[in-house]
């Protein structure tokens, strides 16, 4: 069964974008009251409510708890969502060690999101274990599995020629697939790579595309990137990322 949940932050949990309930507050009653009588999918959905504060006053330490106890039953994304609470901090003290076992367990169980969040942890070595050619393979499971953000990072070990020989088709087909799946870190990727081969009608659009989902840290980077092009032909898209970035940073 897929959340049903909106997301707070694009990145701040690995649920699904399905459409939210007409009434959040009625849902999280309903949630609560699911939660209590050990409905396993509702403790787990509670959690993330509960993170989000949606319907319901946000409360990470209580979020954190009602994962706890649907991951000891076995609820594969409970237990990857607990892995997030460890590694940011969220309702108690960070563990990334932790946080790696959990995100271990979930992607033994497939969960596509875990095996990305520990390939994550893997590549950067910030659990204090580097392992790439262990996270190339969970970024390839996970893209196979569907997963679009693992496609661009499956693509950038392949431009890269890391563990495996770098092979730029390959690496395109990848990004391509990626952006088309929906990540904008893959659909600036594919953009990129369009420029490069002279499409600048599809790099472009894709720019656009990638501009108008981004958050603030992805935007931040990429308007330094397009400013650093120095392409003429990409001066509006450049200024247009430069002023989202901007209102972004305002709101905050």
């Amino acid at each position: 069964m897929d959340y049903v949940l909106r997301r707070r932050e694009p990145e701040a949990s690995n649920t699904s974008d399905a459409a939210v309930a007409d009434n959040p507050r009625q849902t999280a009653q309903w949630l609560l009251a699911c939660a209590a009588q050990g409905e396993l999918e509702a403790q787990a959905l509670l959690g993330q409510i509960l993170l989000d504060g949606h319907g319901i006053q946000r409360d990470p330490a209580l979020a954190r708890r009602w994962f706890s106890i649907a991951a000891a039953r076995g609820h594969s994304m409970a237990i990857n969502m607990l892995g997030r609470c460890h590694e940011h901090g969220w309702g108690g003290a960070t563990d990334l060690p932790a946080a790696l076992n959990c995100y271990q367990s979930a992607a033994a169980k497939g969960l596509d999101w875990a095996m990305y969040n520990q390939a994550n942890l893997l590549a950067t070595g910030r659990a204090g274990v580097v392992d790439l050619a262990q996270a190339f393979c969970l970024y390839q499971q996970a893209a196979e599995l569907g997963h679009a953000k693992s496609m661009n990072l499956l693509g950038r070990f392949y431009e890269e020629g890391t563990v495996v020989l770098a092979d730029p088709q390959t690496a395109l087909e990848w990004f391509r697939r990626s952006a088309e799946g929906g990540d904008f870190r893959g659909q600036f990727s594919y953009a990129g790579r369009l420029l490069e081969q002279g499409d600048l009608t599809g790099a472009i659009s894709w720019f656009n595309t990638a501009l108008a989902t981004g958050n603030l840290n992805f935007l931040r980077s990429a308007s330094r990137t397009l400013q650093g092009l120095n392409h003429p032909e990409l001066y509006d898209i450049s200024q247009r990322y430069a002023q989202r970035t901007a209102e972004l940073e305002s709101s905050v």
